[in-house]
């Protein structure tokens, strides 16, 4: 089925994959061109769904192929694997602390990071384009491990990870550019900030697949760091944001949507990888 693909080097595969992301994050911030403005249970469950993609995407393409790389080596394969996975949550801890950006949903003052005198729709993209940094390396990485030889990494696997991140981007492009249509922004505007949100990961998936090409014995602390990454995400960003709501509101739609998600994700993995 990929085979079209598998003659390529691996740094041209995680741009394609990359693109394709991206491609999904333009597609869903085109909502904006339809509606001015989502219900917000509507814009939770798409926050549940993208957080239950990136929990299973964790851990089956990332966490459990860095296991089996990890075996037989000096070090046992837990202590491994739980080092990767802390130093990813730790990178973006500092990342969060430092960059300007504002969570969805929250007011301008409530902004994270340095202080800045930025406009709230550019803290809002960055916000998104913040946790579009982990996928872009774990893709990278992905199709590193198939490109290294790594026995447990497969190219159906990998492409798996780029369509399960693709469509948890669908929505993210939507959440952003639509609440941006309803403060006011024109809809082409609006359009433009949703997109740029997910440029960030063909650049990254791109630095982690040439990383892994000439740094081999790294892979399983890089495939758990790219998992510590985006359960960081999850839970300081996506899992609030789904969970915000007028008083009274249901939040057991943004549970469901992740439970969805996870399953999406899951399957994806489990039949193509």
């Amino acid at each position: 089925m990929f085979n079209w693909l598998a003659g390529l080097p691996a740094v041209t595969q995680a741009l394609i994959g990359s693109l394709f992301t991206w491609a999904l994050t333009a597609l869903g911030a085109a909502l904006v061109f339809l509606f001015r403005s989502l219900k917000r249970s509507v814009l939770n469950a798409m926050l549940g769904f993208a957080a239950g993609v990136m929990i299973a995407a964790s851990f089956w393409s990332l966490l459990e192929p860095a296991l089996d790389m990890a075996q037989g080596r000096l070090v046992p394969s837990w202590a491994i694997v739980a080092i990767g996975f802390l130093a990813g949550g730790g990178f973006l801890y500092i990342v969060d602390r430092t960059l300007p950006h504002l969570h969805l949903g929250f007011a301008r003052d409530q902004a994270e990071g340095v202080k800045t005198g930025w406009r709230r729709s550019v803290l809002l993209v960055l916000a998104i384009t913040l946790h579009n940094i982990p996928e872009g390396l774990a893709l990278g990485v992905a199709f590193g491990a198939v490109a290294s030889g790594v026995p447990s990494a497969s190219l159906a696997g990998a492409v798996a990870l780029a369509i399960g991140l693709g469509i948890q981007n669908f929505p993210e492009g939507a959440a952003v550019s639509i609440p941006l249509r309803r403060e006011g922004f024109s809809r082409a505007k609006a359009f433009a900030y949703g997109q740029a949100s997910g440029i960030v990961e063909p650049f990254a998936a791109v630095l982690g697949a040439a990383a892994m090409m000439v740094m081999e014995p790294i892979l399983p602390y890089a495939l758990a760091f790219a998992a510590g990454a985006m359960i960081y995400v999850v839970v300081e960003e996506l899992i609030p944001e789904a969970q915000l709501g007028d008083e009274g509101s249901r939040t057991d739609i943004a549970t469901l949507g992740c439970m969805a998600g996870f399953a999406v994700m899951m399957i994806l993995d489990v039949t193509l990888g």
